[in-house]
């Protein structure tokens, strides 16, 4: 045990109430980045956001913005960072304040905007995902300041992203601009989770993504079923067939020349997936190869959106067009856009009767692989273990951050390492969304240990 070890331990249960409260004030505010709702929250998320982070003694705290690639503005960032001292290394600390919305209220059970705790959890729309990443930080860097002193040692750098739910469309024009900022030589992204309560993970992979929307045409207007039915498909129909094509008999996706492994590392057992996902009796798995190896390591493919006439309104008429929205989750290693051309061209070779195709792509995020073996990983491991009393699981995860890949190729240097608040029922972007607690604390005890090992050169 390091010396500043017991200190550290009681400045987080000391500080740990504050922490909750915090999280509570940026639960309260419904920011998102989706162009289709209010952006005043959003400013108050950020704004709050930086009042936090400057109560805690950083400097330089500024809210920025940088330009899309269409040229529009993007949302509200927060820098804030404390120098360095001659010599002495750098930590990047990553995390979002924007949050998905919160879908169907009636869905929750308590509001999806005023953090609940129950049973041990904490409920509320981005206590996952991902306010409770800015927290963790928030809170591990004041038990770090108040444990081991926040005279000038090792250089701390908070980078609080705005839009990371639609894709961090801005991150890459904020680099460019502002990359002297937020160089580091460790840089910590609380965007994920633990294997599960009680068990600390560390993750090294991610996978990338693409979404994409198909464009399905057989007429130029709606006609009769009755009087034109039978010799032409409708739209729905064909979409339905294409849709149908992408994915092999056993559910795994049938397109060719995507990248994928079986992956050996750690597994997940059937019976813990099916309960983590909810997954109802009787519903047989897609895929093939190990649960890990199907959710870290090799493509998933989900039609998350169709347009098309709703049933209780649709009318008696072949329906000329539809639409379809699918995300491509990718093998790490795999790039989105020579992935998008391989869907393109599965849809070409499996097109029906002529119709008109097309695919329109969107947003896109890189894939990430990481080293678990590094010194600044060995480091956070120690610090995991020593707060949780178990080992941590180097795990993958399904999902996606677009800033592990962007401040990986942006700092090729940096170890990058990748933690978080969530565990497998957290249920990120979902109903119910939740974090067990006692985890919690300690995962900003594991940080608070990492960055006072990185202040003592250990």
């Amino acid at each position: 045990m390091m010396p500043f070890t017991a200190a550290l331990r009681a400045e987080t249960e000391a500080g740990f109430d504050d922490a909750i409260a915090d999280l509570r004030q940026l639960v309260a505010i419904p920011g998102s980045a989706w162009a289709a709702l209010d952006p005043a929250p959003l400013e108050r998320s950020a704004q709050l956001v930086a009042e936090l982070f400057e109560g805690a003694g950083l400097t330089e705290v500024r809210i920025v913005r940088e330009a899309r690639p269409d040229g529009a503005p993007g949302a509200p960032s927060v820098l804030a960072s404390r120098p360095a001292a001659p010599g002495r290394p750098t930590v990047l600390l990553y995390a979002h304040h924007d949050v998905q919305p919160a879908g169907d209220p009636h869905a929750w059970h308590t509001p999806p905007f005023e953090a609940t705790r129950r049973d041990g959890r904490l409920f509320g729309r981005g206590v996952a995902d991902n306010k409770g990443g800015v927290v963790l930080h928030l809170a591990a860097y004041r038990a770090f300041a108040r444990a081991v002193g926040a005279e000038n040692g090792l250089g701390v750098v908070v980078f609080i992203d705005g839009e990371e739910e639609i894709g961090s469309p801005s991150l890459p024009q904020l680099l460019r601009s502002r990359g002297d900022l937020l160089r580091a030589d460790v840089v910590v992204v609380a965007d994920s989770g633990n294997w599960r309560v009680g068990v600390p993970a560390l993750t090294t992979s991610l996978r990338g993504i693409a979404t994409a929307v198909i464009e399905v045409h057989v007429l130029d207007h709606a006609l009769h079923s009755g009087t034109f039915g039978g010799p032409v498909l409708d739209a729905l129909a064909v979409t339905s067939q294409l849709i149908a094509s992408l994915y092999g008999p056993d559910g795994s996706v049938a397109v060719a020349g995507l990248g994928g492994w079986d992956s050996s590392q750690v597994d997940l057992s059937e019976d813990d997936y099916r309960a983590d996902a909810g997954v109802l009796p009787g519903v047989r798995l897609a895929g093939s190869g190990s649960i890990a190896s199907r959710l870290w390591t090799k493509p998933a493919l989900s039609v998350v959106g169709i347009d098309a006439p709703g049933v209780d309104v649709s009318s008696d008429a072949i329906v000329p067009a539809a639409r379809a929205k699918i995300s491509l989750r990718l093998a790490p290693g795999d790039e989105p856009l020579r992935a998008l051309e391989a869907v393109r061209a599965h849809l070409e070779a499996h097109t029906p009767l002529g119709a008109h195709v097309s695919l329109v792509p969107g947003s896109a995020t890189k894939s990430f692989a990481g080293d678990g073996g590094s010194p600044a990983a060995r480091t956070m491991r120690r610090a995991m273990e020593e707060a949780w009393g178990v080992a941590p699981v180097l795990m993958g995860v399904g999902g996606s951050i677009p800033a592990a890949a962007e401040l990986a190729a942006s700092f090729p240097h940096a170890q990058v390492l990748i933690n978080g608040a969530e565990d497998p029922d957290s249920r990120a972007h979902g109903a119910d969304e939740s974090i067990d607690l006692a985890d919690y604390r300690r995962a900003i005890f594991a940080e608070a240990l990492l960055l006072a090992s990185l202040e003592q050169g250990a």
